[in-house]
């Protein structure tokens, strides 16, 4: 598998299969939502966007990086997000980095989006696809963020079946920027154990895919194949 890593302003085609990873917090966020019972994340093009999408859809949840803002329902925390009831509902969300670098390869025949917490399950979706080139979409710090990179490259070697032991991979994400930003207090919206959370390797069992729904970017889980012996780790 011929693999490419890449930030969104390095996108020069539209690849073929793409896998957008934001480890915080995004798709740890999107992940963390389904196991809550969320039917399907609308990606957000913009927060006016996501707040007209609301306005339309009052029962539908709102989610944005940052503080609480009027209009939507939570913020971009896997923390914060617990005990929120989203059995059944939908989900807008606007991020950052993430839902931007999803929308920027919307046209991609498979697009995969990705953390730590659901990194095997996108592996064996790759797999599954047996695709020959994959793009991993490396959304923060302009294609540097080392969380996202660190979840890209263990992605990348589990999908070609290669053994990989992630704690090299965790620490990478676990000394990040990103990490220090949310420890140190320089974002908001932020809860303690989201750090935690956002390094829970193989958290949930599923994969997550996103395509174009009439006019939205729609996000659902995607089913994997078992593991089997060949590439279990």
């Amino acid at each position: 598998m011929d693999t490419r890593f890449l930030g969104i302003a390095e996108l020069d085609e539209t690849p073929s299969v793409a896998v957008v990873v934001d480890v915080m917090r995004a798709f740890t966020v999107a992940a963390r939502a389904f196991a809550q019972g969320a039917e399907k994340i609308v990606l957000a093009e913009s927060l006016d966007a996501a707040l007209a999408l609301k306005a339309r859809h009052p029962k539908w949840v709102a989610i944005k990086d940052g503080p609480p803002a009027p209009g939507f329902d939570a913020v971009n925390s896997p923390g914060l997000l617990r005990g929120l009831d989203l059995h059944g509902r939908t989900v807008v969300h606007k991020t950052t980095a993430g839902t931007v670098g999803a929308l920027a390869v919307k046209d991609a025949e498979l697009v995969l989006c990705a953390s730590f917490v659901v990194a095997e399950a996108t592996a064996r979706a790759l797999r599954s696809h047996v695709a020959d080139r994959v793009t991993f979409v490396v959304t923060g710090e302009d294609g540097r963020a080392d969380e996202d990179l660190a979840c890209a490259e263990y992605i990348a070697l589990r999908a070609a079946g290669t053994s990989a032991d992630p704690a090299e991979f965790l620490r990478r994400a676990a000394e990040s920027r990103a990490a220090r930003e949310l420890a140190g207090g320089v974002r908001q919206g932020v809860h303690p154990d989201d750090i935690a959370l956002c390094l829970e390797l193989d958290r949930f069992p599923f994969a997550m895919a996103a395509a174009s729904e009439g006019t939205l970017m729609v996000l659902r889980p995607h089913p994997v194949p078992a593991p089997n012996d060949r590439t279990a780790p």
